[in-house]
């Protein structure tokens, strides 16, 4: 069996039960998202790795036009019955982060705790998609887990995951405006055993045309 097929069996596995494995509740970071690019307007918004969708449906709810996908077809399924369960329209599809990629502009890129899964020799060209692929004035909101050697790797996480380094993420972005940016280490309880996570946050905004012609850059 590849990589691929035992990531997708390890989640359908974790999202094949009724309860949610992640609960409904959304990221956090889901709230800096509307202070920063508020849905005044028609803006659209890809949360890539949605898990069961707590996060697209919030996002929905709120007025953005999302798209989702994730690698899990239980994950999908159930991000689709909580959208519809919540009364609007999430456009969930089953995708691998490792070989999807965009071809259509968004306002909004969004993920949690799914980059990880990234192939890291892909990660360089993978970025330089979902760059050219947002709109000018337009985020990208990551959030990845860092490898620290205080903190054991979790109970329920994925054995093809290749964390990141503190800051790694960051520079992906040294020629984008960051909004915001953190490091931080948290307790988690998703498989049952309490253990604990570190990770970096990125808030990122993709300067305009025009801001880019006033610095003259």
């Amino acid at each position: 069996m590849d990589e691929h097929k035992r990531t997708q069996r390890q989640y359908d596995e974790k999202y094949g039960g009724k309860s949610f494995y992640w609960t409904t509740c959304p990221s956090a970071t889901c709230f800096e998202v509307l202070k920063r690019i508020p849905p005044d307007r028609d803006l659209r918004l890809l949360d890539i790795g949605c898990g069961e969708g707590r996060n697209a449906v919030f996002f929905a709810r709120n007025g953005y036009r999302v798209d989702a996908f994730d690698i899990s077809e239980k994950g999908v399924e159930k991000t689709v019955r909580l959208a519809k369960e919540a009364g609007v329209i999430v456009n969930a599809f089953k995708a691998d982060l490792n070989r999807f990629r965009l071809s259509e502009t968004y306002d909004i890129l969004f993920s949690t705790g799914v980059l990880h899964s990234s192939d890291p020799s892909m990660r360089n060209e993978l970025f330089e998609n979902y760059k050219a692929f947002t709109k000018e004035g337009g985020l990208n909101v990551f959030s990845v887990f860092v490898k620290k050697p205080f903190i054991a790797p979790g109970p329920d996480g994925d054995p093809n995951a290749s964390p990141w380094k503190s800051g790694q993420l960051f520079t992906y972005y040294h020629d984008w405006r960051i909004e915001w940016c953190t490091e931080e280490i948290f307790d988690c309880m998703s498989s049952g055993v309490p253990h604990k996570h570190a990770v970096n946050r990125i808030i990122a905004r993709k300067e305009t045309s025009q801001q880019r012609a006033d610095t003259g850059t």
